[in-house]
């Protein structure tokens, strides 16, 4: 029997009220209250210049590879080592990804693997800040300043996340965010598109409204609404957004919690990691994670899977991640460009991840960490 999931979305107790008074208003569909509230807690805690909330994060990659006008024959250069969405979103225009190598402390994309990769085709960049923890944004954008690319920050995991005491997501031309219900803020489905370039500012919310100029029209700036651009419902449930107002007005209670189970990993794995026989996390300095993840990476793909299997029988639902994208069916399929990625195909094949929710207790904790020890042994 299951005694400790995988995850468990953590409330704050405001949820259920916000709910039951959007009901109230007897208005659910977009763009209410809790959609506005969302927003603007966003754009001011991470100063972003705005921030439009959409049904997912893989909506919102969709209309950042709109935004950034990906066309056949472009190609979007991105790790392997990542959710299918960031490579489906410019994959559905056209687009080819082009993958590169992991560093092997963040597992974030190789800065340094990125120029060898730029072609004549390249259009943009996107970095993945894995496990809430930043990529080297300062050298990537220096990159894409030098090439002319576009920078599409998929920060699905990186909300209230920092890089050089900038929030991720604000840092490249566009960012995307994720409140699915396994992340750190949580609405079930729900994500969120940040413009950081005015460029984008207008025709962000044509593309969201199903590529008409409808929100123009409730501003009063035209007399009537009508097909603009390409586009479509990119827009999000109000009673998703009455949630995740709870969430957000919470920010730092939920990274708290989210900081103490995190902690306590780090503290009672200690020895593990200290006999060499398995890896946690690694925050640069520069860096302040939100601890979305807590993972070890095993010594090989054998103890992975034996642990795994191990703690499932001891009632704790442990994974492992990602699939490189690289080694996908579709991949192979488009052809998908790759040098060797030596990096991605190892550390994939150690990495556990453990449970890590807001109300894990210490002794759960304590409980997951000793049954790792008493399997290593």
């Amino acid at each position: 029997m299951l005694k400790i999931p995988f995850n468990s979305p953590f409330q704050t107790g405001s949820e259920q009220t916000y709910v039951i008074d959007c009901l109230s208003r007897n208005a659910i569909a977009s763009e209410g209250l809790y959609t506005k509230r969302c927003a603007s807690i966003l754009e001011k805690s991470f100063g972003i210049a705005k921030v439009l909330l959409t049904p997912s994060c893989t909506a919102a990659l969709e209309m950042a590879a709109i935004l950034c006008d990906i066309v056949p024959g472009d190609e979007v250069i991105l790790p392997s080592y990542t959710f299918v969405s960031t490579a489906n979103a410019f994959v559905l225009r056209g687009a080819k990804p082009v993958f590169v190598d992991i560093r092997p402390d963040t597992l974030n994309i190789d800065e340094t693997k990125i120029e060898a990769a730029i072609t004549e085709r390249t259009k943009v960049i996107c970095p993945v800040h894995y496990a809430g923890v930043a990529c080297e944004m300062d050298s990537i954008m220096a990159i894409a300043r030098k090439h002319g690319l576009m920078v599409v920050e998929d920060a699905a995991q990186g909300v209230n996340a920092f890089y050089k005491g900038r929030a991720l997501g604000s840092i490249g031309h566009l960012g995307t965010y994720s409140f699915h219900e396994t992340k750190n803020y949580v609405c079930g489905e729900g994500g969120a598109l940040c413009i950081n370039d005015e460029r984008f500012l207008e025709r962000s919310e044509i593309i969201r409204e199903k590529g008409t100029n409808r929100s123009q029209f409730i501003r009063g700036v035209v007399d009537k609404y009508t097909w603009v651009d390409l586009g479509s419902s990119f827009l999000p449930s109000e009673l998703a957004c009455a949630f995740l107002a709870a969430q957000l007005e919470n920010l730092e209670l939920i990274n708290q919690e989210r900081r103490r189970v995190f902690e306590s990993y780090d503290r009672n794995l200690r020895c593990l990691f200290d006999s060499g026989k398995a890896r946690g996390p690694i925050i640069p300095a520069h860096c302040r994670a939100n601890y979305h993840m807590y993972y070890i990476l095993l010594e090989s793909q054998e103890v992975r899977d034996g642990l795994m299997q191990y703690l499932r029988g001891q009632g704790i639902m442990a994974v492992f991640h990602y699939v490189p994208l690289h080694r996908a069916p579709f991949s192979l399929k488009l052809n998908a460009t790759h040098r060797d990625l030596p990096f991605t195909d190892d550390l994939s094949s150690r990495l556990l991840r453990l449970p890590l929710f807001g109300s894990l207790s210490e002794n759960d904790t304590l409980f997951v960490a000793e049954s790792i020890l008493e399997y290593c042994k």
